[in-house]
This record gives structure tokens, sequence and C-alpha cells, in this order.
């Protein structure tokens, strides 16, 4: 295989880290305390609870939109760079989604407050987000080259990308507000440690006929990179102290921002349910450590002999740089430490919800009969719940959805199960498991998503799996 397929396939694998951030088994699985992370107006029954530092939620989300990794090795006999150029150069599309997620607490506590129908929540956790959309001219110009591709434009438009890596604080309340209304907020301070996003390109590269040279091309731009962070990342990992300059930046020492959620839970009968919660409704405003450069004008070439791809043929040719210096000759590129705002990829979660079955007697000591309680803090539960949850995010290509159905079951005090199936651009065949389980003062949960692929993990294109431990007290209600 040549030198510029091989550069390719790295390039394509590298970005499949996977798919969005929807935690629909969590979300209103009110047994784990975690849930009111996804719902701050969720209702709690604790007295109190706290997490086991960095183990009491960690959850990690990988896939694809396009294409499997046994998509273009599997054993089928046919050629990889036919599959290369069938299954991913042609079989995918810009709108398809190269994006990925993970989290992992270090610390997470919530305390009923001396006013029984207020519940307090707090915390801190590190998480990371990264997107990109499918490349798609990009991929065919450095795979194909465009000696065939004579007057085609090739939309400069189709790099679109964002990431960054922040560590949260957060401290919220939620409150019964009238029988069978709880409402909830939760306010956020975010620690950027690194962020970088390129989203609004526009232009187009485009190679015709010449007539002083065999070709002439055309390049007119208007793209951005944004980032923040990285150079002292960088800096730190040549005088070997990453760990230090990431706890610095994490612990208030980066560009900071500020965010919030919101939710609430309502009862529409004793039995149905109805819950919805907005989540990262927020910014980071970025101004230092930031570097950002430009590509931004028009120009016509004619003279640049480059020939794509046969140039990355040639390991002794260093094309790279004489292209780069002939277009700077013409279109300008240029770099600033311009300040910015970020916005969070903003979440919103809602659900509906069946209960019945026989009540779950509760854990505290009071009467805690169907008709006898109304509070958050006692209301009984029921053995079965069924219902199904929307999940939507804000992303730069625009909203992204996914619907889910999901059936639970609880086995008195000890065990609840839920069991989910969700369709979204990732896959139709999204099974789910989740279980809570209770052992004295112990809670331990673990969920994990599309269970049908693990038949061939190699075959799937998204997994995702969620697990945690936290210390739980009722108290005397």
């Amino acid at each position: 295989m040549s030198l510029h397929k091989i550069l390719f396939l790295v390039l394509l694998w590298a970005g499949f880290v996977v798919q969005g951030q929807n935690k629909q088994l969590l979300y209103d699985f009110v047994e784990i305390p975690q849930a009111a992370m996804v719902n701050p107006g969720v209702e709690a029954d604790f007295q109190w609870y706290t997490g086991i530092p960095a183990l009491s939620g960690i959850s990690f989300q990988a896939g694809s939109s396009g294409i499997s990794v046994n998509d273009i090795f599997a054993n089928d006999g046919q050629r990889i760079n036919d599959k290369i150029r069938d299954r991913a150069i042609n079989g995918m599309t810009p709108r398809d989604e190269l994006s990925g997620t993970f989290q992992v607490e270090f610390l997470i506590f919530g305390f009923r407050g001396r006013n029984p129908d207020h519940f307090f929540t707090g915390g801190m956790y590190l998480e990371g987000d990264a997107i990109g959309y499918w490349f798609k001219d990009y991929a065919v110009l450095a795979f194909e080259g465009n000696a065939d591709r004579l007057n085609q434009r090739f939309d400069l438009g189709h790099l679109k990308t964002r990431g960054e890596l922040v560590n949260v604080f957060h401290f919220g309340m939620n409150k019964q507000v009238r029988d069978g209304l709880t409402v909830g907020g939760r306010a956020k301070i975010y620690s950027s440690i690194f962020d970088f996003n390129s989203t609004k390109n526009r232009g187009y590269f485009v190679t015709r006929p010449g007539e002083s040279n065999i070709f002439v091309s055309t390049l007119e731009a208007d793209m951005q990179l944004r980032t923040s962070g990285l150079n002292s990342l960088k800096d730190s990992f040549d005088e070997e102290n990453t760990a230090g300059t990431v706890i610095k930046r994490a612990l208030f020492g980066g560009n900071l921002g500020l965010g919030f959620d919101l939710g609430f839970t309502y009862h529409l009968n004793e039995q149905v349910v109805l819950t919805a919660s907005l989540l990262d409704l927020g910014f980071i405003y970025h101004t230092n450590d930031v570097k950002n450069f430009t590509l931004n004008g028009t120009a016509t070439i004619e003279g640049v002999e480059v020939v794509l791809p046969d140039a990355f043929d040639d390991p002794n040719t260093d094309f790279w740089e004489d292209l780069v210096d002939d277009v700077e000759n013409f279109v300008p590129f240029d770099d600033n430490t311009n300040s910015y705002v970020s916005f969070r990829p903003t979440k919103l979660y809602a659900s509906l919800r069946y209960n019945f079955g026989e009540p779950v007697e509760g854990r505290a000591s009071c009467d805690c009969g169907v008709n006898a309680v109304r509070s958050p803090a006692n209301r009984a539960k029921y053995v079965n719940s069924v219902g199904a949850q929307l999940y939507v995010i804000n992303r730069p290509r625009g909203p992204q959805a996914a619907l889910s159905a999901f059936y639970q079951r609880r086995f008195g005090n000890i065990l609840s199960m839920k069991a989910a199936y969700t369709v979204d651009k990732f896959s139709y065949t999204n099974i789910g498991l989740g279980m809570s389980l209770q052992a004295g003062p112990m809670n331990f949960y673990v969920m994990a998503d599309n269970l049908l692929a693990y038949r061939n993990v190699a075959a799937s294109q998204y997994a995702s799996f969620q697990l945690g431990l936290n210390i739980i007290s009722w108290g005397a209600r």
C-alpha cells in the first residue's frame, strides 16, 4: 500500500473515538445518586450520599455513524483499497459523525436540608468531549488526487471539529414546590484544561486546465482554528511536568466559564410521571494561552508543481513545505491570540414513565403506603416502570436526537434493573442494560449499551459503559 493511503488510514481510524453523550440508562434511574447529574429535578429519597472518589462515576462511549473496523479489515476477499474507496470515501457523507466523550467523578455528595423538601447536591468531575464530521472532500483529494477531477470544487467547509477537556465544579438544589412537582437547578463553574474548535470554515479548492501551465488551481478560503491550553500542555510535556500543568489548569488555573442545569419531575397522577432536564447551558471565556490560526483570502495559482496523490509516493520530496510556501505567497496564513467564547454542548432530556404493579416498601421508618405519602423523600416506588425517553444534543451541524423505550424492574430495595432500546443515527439495534445493587449503605451500579454488538466487537459502530460506587443513607423520615 502506498504511503498516502497509510497516512489516510491513520487519520481515518484516529478519528473513530466515538459516539455522543446519551445516558439513557442512567436518566430517571432514581435508585442511583448520579441520576441527579442528568436531571437536577429528580425525586431523591436519600437522606444523604457521597461517592467513592474517582470511582463514583465513570463513563465512556465510543462508536461511529459511518463504518466499523470490520468494514475495512474483514477477511472477505476484497482488496483493502477497494473497501476504503467504496465504504469510506464514497460510502460516508459530511454528516457522518465521529464523536466521543468520557467523564470521571472525583467528588460527589448530596444531603437533605432542614426543610425535608430541599435536597442539595455538589461535586467535581472531569469531562472530555470531542466531535469531528467526515471531511469527505479532503479525503477524496488526499486519496484519489485531483488529476482526474478537473473543474470539481472541493468543499473546505467539510472540515468541522471541536474538542475540549474541562474540569467542572457544581452545586445545586431541588425542591418540591407543590404536590407532585419537584424542580431543581444546578450552577457550574468550568475550568478549561484545553480547547480547540474549527467549525465555521468556508471556501473551495478547484483545479482547471491552464493557459500558461498545464493546470491552474484556485483557492478561496475563510478558515479558522481556535485553541487554548495546548501550548502550555506542549511545554509541560517537554519539561516532563504534564500532570502538574493539567492539575493547575483544572483547579481554576485554566480559562473559566459558567453554566447551569435545570430539570423537573411532575406526577400527572400517582402512576404517570413526566420529567425533563436541560444540561450545560453555559460557556467558557478563553483569555489565556490562546493561539488561533486563520487562512483567509482568494488566489489563483498557476505553476505549483504538486500532483496529488503521486507526490506522496516520493519520500525524498519535501513537497508540503514547497506547497505551503507557494500558497502563503497568494493566500495569507495568520495567527493571533484573540480571546474567544466557546459554548458547551447543551443537552435536553425528557421522559414519560408509567409505574405499575405492587408498591415497593420504602426504607424509611414511616408509613409509606401509596395513599399515605406525597413528598419526594418518601413517595412509594412501584415494582415495574415502562416509558419512553427523548435525548437531544446541540452539535456543530445541528441537533442530534435519540429516542429510547425502557422497562425497569425492582426487586425490593436491594436490586433494580433497567433495559432500554434506543434508536439514533448510530444504531437501530441498540439494546442496553443497567443494574443498581444496594448492599447495606453501599450502592454499586453498572450499565452497558449496544449489547448485541458484543457478538462481533470489530463490526460494532457503538459501545458504551458506566459504573460507580456510592455510600447512601436514608435516615429516619
